[in-house]
């Protein structure tokens, strides 16, 4: 008996997948895998739901930890894309090994997802699975299969489709973000209707204001208003604070690593309150210098996690980097909701790189150096482009040498 572990959510793609796998693929056995990334109970509910309508023996995995544990490393890296926190992105190499996991305890022939051939997804599971000795499959991208006709085969066959809007929109929620995509979103012009959005309400209402403080040691985040919470304890409650202030939308075109460019809606409320904070914070500790090497490293991270490669070497050497900086990333900071955004107020760290007194208008030297002392600073400062001008017009005759003086 050949048996297959199918990437399973109770959605549209996975929902016509399991069918596919025994029709198509000739497997006798599939077995359903969900994860759990901090998805809504519903999901779970629909999700075997529809398995219990196939005969699908499903397998749920609770990976709510390891996930939220890769959130928090990736807001001690600043990571986003494109203005995006990467919650799908981050997920996916969660989900991947944990089917892995199951299948090879289940003595499973094949691993299959009902990803596209046109998305990320598909790169970012097999990227996982193909470091294995299991086959991979992929019935959409393999049968090019396209949404309206899985939603014919669904309605042919009495397929249940559970989530998602009839399966018009494509719907990914866990921890991290929630991501809603295809049907009229593909136009990018289409504005979008307001229910599409599930924890975040309207910015252009969100009148009120908040202010809430954000504890970090070694750059995780550990508390909210003194309360210590495990990540993702603190994750769902800023979720929930900051989404009532309107928090953490994004719609845009993003650059899929295929090079297609497509209209994305996100909704982030506490990564966006999280990853702001942090940053605060390392402007209070960390030198000009390091922030802004940091900056290059940051985004090599952020890129490299964005197409599912958080097992690169490459991402373990930045990390190298990130780790001696985060040493001195401890202290609070203090954020204020307010229509729609998530603002640093103050900031408070032992390792500050800062001295009220140096930088003061009311003091009048730095220390034991005088403001005079800037003098010869100031003459050098600019010299080079004054010369270099300065040469450039003698050339071209419009002043005489000695002009960058």
């Amino acid at each position: 008996m050949t048996s297959v572990a199918l990437a399973f959510s109770g959605g549209l793609d996975t929902t016509v997948c399991v069918s596919l796998l025994q029709e198509e693929y000739g497997y006798d056995e599939v077995v359903g895998v969900t994860v759990d990334v901090g998805q809504p109970e519903s999901e779970f509910e629909e999700a075997q739901e529809t398995a219990d309508a196939h005969g699908l023996d499903l397998h749920v995995v609770d990976a709510k930890d390891e996930f939220a544990d890769l959130c928090f490393d990736s807001v001690r890296a600043n990571a986003t894309y494109q203005g995006y926190p990467l919650g799908t992105a981050l997920a996916r190499p969660v989900i991947a090994n944990a089917i892995l996991d199951v299948a090879e305890a289940e003595g499973c022939d094949a691993l299959a997802h009902g990803c596209t051939g046109k998305g990320n997804d598909q790169l970012r599971f097999e990227v996982v699975w193909r470091a294995s000795d299991l086959d991979v499959i992929a019935p959409v991208r393999e049968l090019e299969l396209t949404r309206e006709w899985e939603q014919q085969y669904a309605e042919d066959n009495d397929l249940p489709v559970q989530s998602g809007n009839s399966g018009v929109w494509s719907i990914d929620t866990n921890l991290w973000s929630r991501s809603v995509e295809g049907g009229q979103l593909e136009d990018p012009g289409y504005v979008p209707p307001e229910d599409i959005y599930e924890w975040t309400d309207d910015p252009a209402n969100a009148t009120e204001t908040e202010v809430v403080e954000i504890a970090f040691e070694d750059g995780y985040p550990v508390a909210l208003d003194g309360e210590e919470l495990s990540p993702p304890e603190l994750i769902a409650a800023l979720n929930e604070q900051a989404g009532k202030h309107g928090v953490g939308r994004t719609d845009m075109m993003e650059d899929r690593m295929l090079g297609l460019k497509v209209r994305e809606n996100y909704e982030h409320p506490a990564a966006t309150t999280l990853l702001t904070a942090h940053e605060a914070l390392e402007q209070l500790v960390l030198t000009k210098d390091e922030r802004d090497f940091k900056r290059s490293i940051d985004a090599e991270w952020a890129q490299k996690s964005y197409e599912g490669l958080v097992d690169h070497p490459l991402v373990g050497a930045l990390e190298g980097f990130i780790d001696e900086t985060q040493t001195r990333v401890t202290g609070t900071v203090t954020i204020k909701f307010q229509g729609g955004q998530a603002r640093p107020v103050a900031r408070d760290s032992e390792y500050a790189a800062y001295s009220e007194d140096a930088a003061s208008f009311n003091t009048s030297g730095v220390g034991d150096i005088t403001q005079q002392d800037a003098t010869g600073v100031a003459k050098y400062h600019g010299f080079q482009s004054r010369l270099a001008n300065a040469a450039i017009d003698a050339v071209e005759g419009d002043a005489d040498e000695g002009d960058w003086e």
